[in-house]
C-alpha cells in the first residue's frame, strides 16, 4: 500500500505541551478508527511551525479525508515514491 508525507502548517506546533499532542493525537485516531483499517498513520515529527506525518493508505484522498474530518490541516500530501538511507550508499 502506498505511503504518504503529509505537511502541516501549524504555528507554534513545537512549543505544544505533551497534553496538547496526546489531544491531537487522540483526535487523529478517533478519526483513523471511523474511516476504517485502510488508513494507518505511521508517525509525525514536530517542527517549530510544522507537523509531517507519515500515513500509509490506499490513495491521497483517504489522507485528505482524514485531515478534514479531524480538522487538521494538510498543506501538502505526497506519496512517498522510494526511501533512502545511509546504507544505499553501500
Amino acid at each position: 500500500m502506498p505511503k504518504y508525507l503529509i505537511e502541516r502548517s501549524i504555528p507554534g506546533a513545537g512549543d505544544l505541551t505533551a497534553e496538547q499532542l496526546q489531544g491531537i493525537s487522540q483526535k487523529s485516531c478517533g478519526v483513523l478508527n471511523q474511516l476504517g483499517p485502510k488508513i494507518q498513520w505511521v508517525q509525525s515529527f514536530v517542527t517549530n511551525d510544522k507537523i509531517y506525518c507519515v500515513y500509509i493508505a490506499p490513495n491521497a484522498d483517504l489522507v485528505r479525508e482524514h485531515a478534514r474530518q479531524g480538522g487538521f490541516p494538510a498543506d501538502s500530501v505526497a506519496q512517498v515514491v522510494t526511501v533512502i538511507d545511509p546504507t544505499t550508499a553501500e
